[in-house]
């Protein structure tokens, strides 16, 4: 089962009034397992970048010339691609996997927009795993941010200085991983061991690995684990509200 973590960076919330993707940051998961393969993009929105969006990503603020104070790590989208150049190798990276997302219904919205405008085919929004709503179905009350969720299931997030699509997604994959039953012990290695996909549209190649559970998980543990992948793949268990 193929599954793509993704986040994406934007300059506001509405892209209907205008508001435009500034970056996409996704890790490919091969049941489960992180495979390697990312895609990372910058995009030139072509607008300017709101003050409270430039806070929250360090993307920009001017995109004609680069910043005179930059943050570390800052970066400007003067000559990045518009979405209309890459928009179909992002479409071709994804495919038909389950998409994995953090508050899945405003990535969604902004995708499928930037498609729309370029005249290619959207993404059905039962294509897309919230994390959120899982988080929140099984930590009812309790604070579901990406921080809270990383302090809750003790993942490093001390690089999270500024959001980063690429970063934020290669975290969310960890947390999705505590949420549906623990995470691979080889994770972390294998998710920063493999290069984006570039304009080239290198096809992805899933690398066959084995799926062993911690050794913190028991037996039963184990066993419900497994049976609770088997049932996501017989009916797409995640469509449900």
């Amino acid at each position: 089962m193929r599954e793509i973590v993704l986040d994406t960076e934007t300059t506001g919330f509405d892209p209907e009034s205008g508001d435009r993707i500034v970056e996409i940051g996704a890790v490919e998961l091969w049941n489960h397992v992180a495979t390697g393969k990312t895609y990372h993009q910058y995009i030139n929105p072509e607008r300017s970048m709101p003050a409270e969006a430039f806070g929250i990503h360090g993307i920009g603020p001017d995109l004609l010339e680069p910043p005179e104070n930059p943050k570390p790590g800052q970066v400007t989208l003067r000559d990045k691609p518009v979405f209309a150049k890459i928009g179909q190798d992002f479409r071709d990276f994804v495919g038909d996997a389950k998409l994995v997302i953090h508050n899945a219904s405003f990535d969604m919205k902004f995708l499928n927009a930037e498609l729309r405008w370029m005249g290619l085919p959207t993404m059905p929004m039962d294509q897309a795993i919230d994390t959120l709503a899982m988080a929140r179905k099984k930590f009812p009350g309790s604070p579901s941010s990406l921080d809270a969720l990383c302090r809750r299931f003790n993942i490093d997030n001390s690089n999270r200085v500024l959001h980063g699509a690429l970063l934020d997604s290669e975290i969310l994959a960890e947390v999705y991983l505590e949420l549906i039953g623990g995470r691979q012990p080889d994770f972390a290695l294998s998710a920063h061991s493999g290069a984006g996909l570039g304009a080239d549209g290198e096809a992805w190649r899933p690398t066959a690995r084995p799926n062993p559970l911690p050794d913190r998980i028991t037996e039963a543990e184990r066993e419900a684990h497994k049976a609770f992948v088997e049932k996501l793949g017989e009916d797409a268990l995640w469509n449900r509200a």
